[in-house]
């Protein structure tokens, strides 16, 4: 069943097709949707386990084979770009300067990557998208790179490999070709999600867990906070900067003996303390990026437990001493996501609030009761635009539902 705002946006895309002479009629449409990871927000390069939803800030794509050997797509999001065209298997090399800022960059590493991997593509496709994904921290470009990945091999008849490998690929597509350094998390929550369940993800076996929300839990929303700023992509921001530093502190404990592949190994309070006190002195950033982890993965279990109790209240609270973490220890985020957190948390009713995504930039997020969330919305078009005079036109407030990550409408075209 077609929902009204998928249909509004389907009509959309109808009418930016007969704008660029694209023939979409018969396409089908992949929508895919954004996430608010719950725990632990920038632990998958670090080896964590996660959690999170999936939520209904989405991507709608609509496409159909072309009968050539040629990609040619347009976003109602960036119409500046035009039409982009390529020739399938042939498309700058990874990294290049002229796709820099371009979301041309996107759709070319589908098919470079696709083909590295032993999946070429050889029949081209028209296609027309649009979305509502802030632009950052709700993971807009995991959502598009999945939703490519599976409408290009869906056009070219080939079997799409099962879920967790479809993630590996849009990893590949950010790692390799883009040259964002981002982990998985962003990808799993999307390609995983299911409406009105966490997404329990344990890397030790890449296994996914369904866990619904315990019985008897506050009724509640997820508000996401867009700063209206504008954060132009992983490979440009700090994420890159502490990615390698955590990386360097594992280098620098194991050349001193210590037994550890990530940082998700310091579990142990014996272990972080001799870390920490062979290294405080003389790189006492590295060791504030650990104290992150650490401490972040001790209150990830406390928080599944509360999740599953259905103690709402908790999981806020968590979820507020993980953006304290990600602020002063691990220094990821941002004036203006500062400025949300701030505002939202003099608000009753507000249980939990923090940055959310890549960092610097982009979006902040909060859990909010129910009867509260009006208020708190309030809040923030009061006194964000006050705070931040630039962004008082740009910035928006979404009031989320969990939903599933992937959904596919044939016959809407």
């Amino acid at each position: 069943m077609v929902s009204s705002q998928d249909q509004k946006l389907i009509d959309e895309i109808k009418a930016l097709a007969a704008k660029v002479n694209l023939d979409i009629a018969g396409a089908k449409v992949r929508r895919s949707s954004s996430r608010f990871c719950l725990g632990v927000e920038h632990g998958d390069y670090n080896g964590t386990e996660l959690f999170g939803v999936g939520t209904d800030r989405f991507i709608w794509m609509a496409y159909k084979p072309n009968g050539t050997h040629k990609m040619r797509l347009y976003s109602g999001n960036f119409p500046d770009d035009g039409v982009v065209e390529f020739e399938l298997g042939r498309v700058p090399d990874p990294q290049s300067a002229e796709m820099a800022d371009t979301w041309a960059r996107f759709p070319c590493g589908v098919d470079f990557i696709l083909r590295r991997e032993g999946l070429p593509l050889d029949k081209g496709m028209d296609a027309v998208l649009i979305g509502n994904i802030p632009g950052g921290g709700m993971s807009r470009s995991a959502s598009l790179t999945l939703n490519l990945i599976l409408s290009a091999l869906d056009v070219n008849g080939i079997a799409a490999p099962d879920m967790m490998q479809v993630v590996d690929l849009a990893q590949m597509v950010e790692n390799d070709y883009i040259g964002s350094p981002c982990g998985k998390l962003d990808q799993i929550m999307i390609a995983f999600a299911k409406a009105g369940m966490g997404t329990h993800y344990k890397p030790a076996d890449r296994s996914i867990e369904y866990v619904p929300l315990g019985a008897g839990a506050d009724d509640f929303r997820i508000m996401v906070m867009d700063t209206g700023t504008v954060r132009p992509g992983l490979e440009k921001s700090t994420y890159k900067i502490r990615r390698a530093e955590c990386e360097e502190l594992v280098a620098k404990a194991r050349q001193a003996g210590f037994k550890i592949s990530c940082l998700a190994d310091i579990r142990d309070k014996s272990l972080f303390d001799q870390i920490k006190s062979r290294f405080e002195q003389d790189a006492s950033h590295l060791v504030a990026r650990m104290d992150y982890i650490y401490n972040a993965q001790k209150r990830f279990y406390e928080m599944m437990d509360a999740w599953k109790a259905g103690d709402i209240e908790t999981v806020g609270r968590i979820f507020r001493q993980d953006g304290i973490g990600l602020r002063d220890d691990y220094v990821i985020s941002g004036p203006e996501l500062e400025t949300m957190c701030d505002i939202v948390r003099t608000v009753p009713g507000v249980l939990g609030e923090r940055m959310l995504g890549g960092g610097d930039k982009g979006a902040a997020g909060a859990l909010v009761l129910a009867d509260s969330a009006e208020t708190a919305k309030q809040a923030v078009d009061t006194a964000y635009p006050r705070s931040r005079p630039a962004f008082a036109d740009k910035y928006a407030v979404h009031t989320c539902k969990v939903v599933d990550g992937i959904k596919l409408f044939e016959d809407v075209l």
